[in-house]
């Protein structure tokens, strides 16, 4: 059944994506734990099958109707789910996390950039961009940054918006439940595939409760929250939001990893906060045009 017409106070999504964000943090630094057990490829597929799992039976995916022009983006949405689970993990395996969410980060303010129509909303993507330009070292040369990783958060980033753009065409009419379907169409890509590349080492049962946390905390809980969200606010405002992960990263990096950050990079962080602030403020205004547009 459609979703109800929504009628909620516009600062709600925000408060649910700023949750989410914090959800994704600290499942990311429980699963950076995990790595020299099970390697990256491993934790990618305990998180989406335990995560799927929980989805399933939440929202019961099989009784969801999609309209044929929501297959291709609901498809689409699951593939880029999986990507960005996938290569994120390969990313942090050599790149510190406040570096691999700035990178990754390139993907929804790539989204925000091109979605943009007035000189207003290019000021909080432009301060989005100053803040990750200075964030981005973390007090080193990015040229001790491996290749390798960050190609890789690169390529998070690119699914990460590819699930903006497909998720809001396909979660328009199930919301939070269209996160079942696309975390089952992930799962069925990338388990096999993180499983094979993990072996035998992660069917040990000492690693389901860990793996429990990650799936709850990166994948069930947030995407979840997401979803909501990503169904409420226009993708420019979604994707200029989403600037405070990287400042979230860094704070993370900071108070678990030992990650001081300098006066500059804390301005950068400022930058950044303003970024979401400002898009916030103009968020009742967009929210009216969008929907005129879209409809």
């Amino acid at each position: 059944m459609p979703l109800p017409p929504r009628k909620t106070p516009i600062w709600l999504p925000i408060v649910v994506l700023l949750i989410a964000m914090t959800s994704i943090q600290s499942g990311a630094s429980l699963a950076k734990s995990l790595f020299p057990l099970v390697g990256a490829p491993g934790v990618t597929a305990l998180r989406l099958a335990l995560g799927t799992l929980i989805l399933v039976v939440v929202f019961k995916p099989w009784k969801l109707h999609f309209k044929t022009e929501q297959r291709i983006p609901l498809l689409m949405y699951g593939l880029a789910l999986g990507g960005m689970n996938y290569l994120f993990y390969l990313s942090i395996q050599t790149v510190p996390l406040g570096i691999a969410v700035a990178l990754e980060f390139t993907g929804p303010l790539a989204v925000a950039l091109f979605s943009s129509r007035r000189a207003v909303d290019f000021i909080w993507v432009i301060l989005a961009v100053l803040g990750l330009w200075f964030l981005l070292p973390l007090g080193q040369s990015i040229s001790h940054v491996d290749l390798a990783g960050a190609a890789y958060a690169l390529g998070a980033g690119a699914c990460w918006a590819i699930y903006i753009v497909f998720g809001q065409k396909a979660g328009v009419d199930h919301g939070p439940a269209t996160v079942a379907f696309g975390s089952l169409i992930a799962a069925i890509i990338f388990v096999p595939i993180g499983a094979w590349q993990a072996g035998e080492l992660l069917w040990h049962w000492s690693l389901l409760p860990l793996g429990l946390g990650v799936a709850v905390l990166s994948t069930a809980l947030p995407y979840s929250l997401e979803m909501i969200a990503l169904t409420r606010l226009p993708t420019r405002t979604f994707g200029t939001l989403m600037s405070m992960e990287p400042g979230l990263a860094a704070l993370s990096g900071m108070l678990f990893l030992g990650e001081h950050l300098t006066l500059v990079q804390w301005l950068a962080l400022l930058s950044i906060i303003a970024a979401s602030v400002g898009s916030t403020l103009t968020l009742k205004r967009e929210t009216q045009i969008t929907h005129v547009d879209i409809n």
